[in-house]
Order: structure tokens, then C-alpha cells, then sequence
């Protein structure tokens, strides 16, 4: 594995030169080559060299940025790093093209197994719960616990809310879309995506915004943006329609490590009525069920997913975690 470390940390020479990742206070970059994909890893210095390491795996279109709030409150609980999945956020898209649920998977399989970090700490939003949930299943050495905020599961029925980002995975609609958005602004684009993910956008602060739509007009400017929105997309669904052992529901059931479930009452992407069905897949899981919070809780109430964590460990410390009850904790 080799890394290069800086304030920021370009894409791939080949691509259009564009405006710097943000890096946030106490943050730092490194961009991290591994065979056929090249990850940007977020990181903060650690506390202590003590601190057991933890991973952050952030949704479709996200970024690493997405977990900056949750890791600086965590600041000293754990030794976290939050990596961009290939194709987003500074991270090159992956050489062979595959955006599926399982070749994300392979990405963070890839680092952590170059790494050598693991066993880790391991939280998933959405895309990245469903990445999340298969690296658990099929590699449970990497995995200490697992958090997982709105995980992308399969839904008999999902919601109306969520259909046009389902959407986005079949083939000409994207390019339809964006036709039809054009005239767009970056700061439209952001409001709608804020008026969908959070429970209350009017939690999201003036700075928080303008930093969002300058991410959104970098990523505009890289040539494989929809791209990486598309198959990504199309990755979800086609994970929803797998069967068998490859079934993310039957995977969710082959998870050994202890399991905080974070929903939000107020998700319009993933459905809250999923909260129980997880609670039950997962053999040894607490579920955290936050009414007010949309898809990205951990945004948006970050001193109580962090607690949450806190108490995860607390109930996990010592030796063998399993079987342990599952809890339901519901807060406004």
C-alpha cells in the first residue's frame, strides 16, 4: 500500500484539474494506492496510540465529509479514519468500473487488509451500510462492531420519496435528468438533496450549506460525477433483487459483531418500519430509534449517535459480546 499525505489531496493526474477537497479542522488527507483502485482516507490524529480504530463508510453521493461531525465526536473514543468509496468524493473511479454493492466492498476490504487496522470499527450510511453489512458477513476478522445509520436493505415496498434516486440506476435516465436540470443551480441541487435526507433542514447552519454546494460544484466538474451516481445507484437495486447467500438480508444474518441500528422517524429513503425487521436479522443487535432525524442522522444528531456508540462499547467491553439482548433506546 503506498499514501501520500497533504493538506488535499488531487484525483488522478489524467483528470480536469478542480477546486480542493475541504479538510476540515483537526482533519487531514492521504490518498491511499491499492491494486486497481485508489482511495483518499479522512482522517484525525489520534488522541492516544491506545485508541481502538474505527472506519466510516459514508452513502450514495456522499463523501468522507459526511462523517466529519460524528468523528470529532469520537475524538478520543476511537482512532477513526472515514475513506471517499472509488468515484466520490476525491477518490478516482475504480479501474474495472464496478460500482456494485460488492465491489465497494472489495475497496474497503482492499484497505483494511493493507491497512492492517482491523479488526475495526465499522459504521455504514446508507450505500455505505449495505457495503458495510457484506464486509461484516463475508470477512466478521475485519469487523469489531458494526454501526449502521439508515442501512440501504432490501425493501418489499419502498417508499415514494425514494423512487426517483432508484431511478437514477436505470439506463438513459440520468442523462435525462440531467437535461431536464440544466438551468440548476448548484445551491437548488443542495436544497433538494437537504430537503431529502435531513428530518429538519433547518438544522443545517449557513456555513454547513455553503460548504455543500462548493463540494457539489467541484464534483460537477469531474467528468465521471453521474457516472459514479448511476452505477452506484444501479448497485443498490441490483443488490435488492440477489437471492440466496448473496442476499443482503441473509448476510445481514451471518453478522457476528455486536450491531447498533440507527433510524430516523423522519427517512424518506429508507423506510423506519425496516428498523424492526433489521433489529431482528441482525443475531446480536440495539437499535437506536431517533424520531426527528432523517437519513443522515449522524449529520444530523451527532452527540447522540456518538453516545449511542459509547454505549455499545460500554455493553461490549471484555471478553464476547455475543447474544447479547438486543435494546431499543427512542429518543426525540
Amino acid at each position: 500500500m503506498s499514501s501520500t499525505e497533504s493538506p488535499s489531496v488531487p484525483a488522478a493526474s489524467v483528470l480536469p484539474r478542480v477546486a480542493p477537497v475541504r479538510v476540515g479542522e483537526g482533519e487531514r488527507l492521504r490518498s491511499v494506492g491499492l491494486p486497481g483502485v485508489t482511495l483518499t482516507v479522512r482522517s484525525r490524529p489520534p488522541a492516544r496510540e491506545d485508541l481502538p480504530p474505527a472506519l466510516y463508510v459514508h452513502g450514495l453521493g456522499g463523501s468522507s465529509q459526511n462523517w466529519s461531525s460524528l468523528m470529532a465526536e469520537l475524538d478520543g473514543v476511537v482512532d477513526g479514519e472515514a475513506l471517499d468509496l472509488p468515484g466520490f468524493g476525491d477518490s478516482p473511479p475504480p479501474d474495472d468500473g464496478d460500482y456494485s454493492v460488492t465491489g465497494h466492498a472489495r475497496a474497503v476490504i482492499r484497505y483494511l487488509d493493507a491497512a492492517g487496522r482491523g479488526p475495526v470499527h465499522l459504521f455504514g450510511n446508507s450505500l455505505g451500510g449495505a457495503v458495510a453489512t457484506r464486509v461484516a458477513a463475508v470477512r466478521p476478522d475485519l469487523v469489531r462492531t458494526l454501526t449502521l445509520v439508515s442501512p440501504a436493505l432490501p425493501e418489499l415496498r419502498v417508499q415514494r420519496s425514494a423512487v426517483p434516486t432508484a431511478l437514477l440506476g436505470v439506463p438513459g435516465i440520468a442523462a435525462l435528468f440531467t437535461r431536464l436540470t440544466r438551468e440548476w443551480t448548484a445551491e437548488q441541487r443542495v436544497r433538494g438533496v437537504m430537503a431529502l435526507c435531513y428530518g429538519d433542514p433547518g438544522r443545517v447552519s449557513p456555513e454547513a450549506f455553503r460548504y455543500a454546494v462548493e463540494e457539489l460544484e467541484r464534483r460537477q466538474r469531474l467528468p465521471y460525477f453521474w457516472d459514479a451516481m448511476t452505477r452506484s445507484a444501479r448497485g443498490i437495486v441490483n443488490a435488492y433483487t440477489l437471492g440466496g447467500q448473496h442476499g443482503l438480508w441473509r448476510q445481514a444474518e451471518r453478522v457476528l459483531a455486536p450491531t447498533l441500528l440507527i433510524y430516523g422517524g423522519r427517512d424518506q429513503l429508507v423506510g423506519f418500519r425496516m428498523a424492526r425487521k433489521a433489529a431482528r436479522a441482525f443475531r446480536d443487535s440495539r437499535l437506536l430509534s431517533l424520531p426527528d432525524a432523517g437519513h443522515v442522522a449522524m449529520m444530523e444528531y451527532p452527540d447522540v449517535v456518538a453516545g449511542a456508540f459509547r454505549e455499545l462499547l460500554t455493553q461490549t467491553s471484555g471478553a464476547g459480546a455475543a447474544g447479547h439482548p438486543a435494546v431499543t433506546d427512542t429518543r426525540s
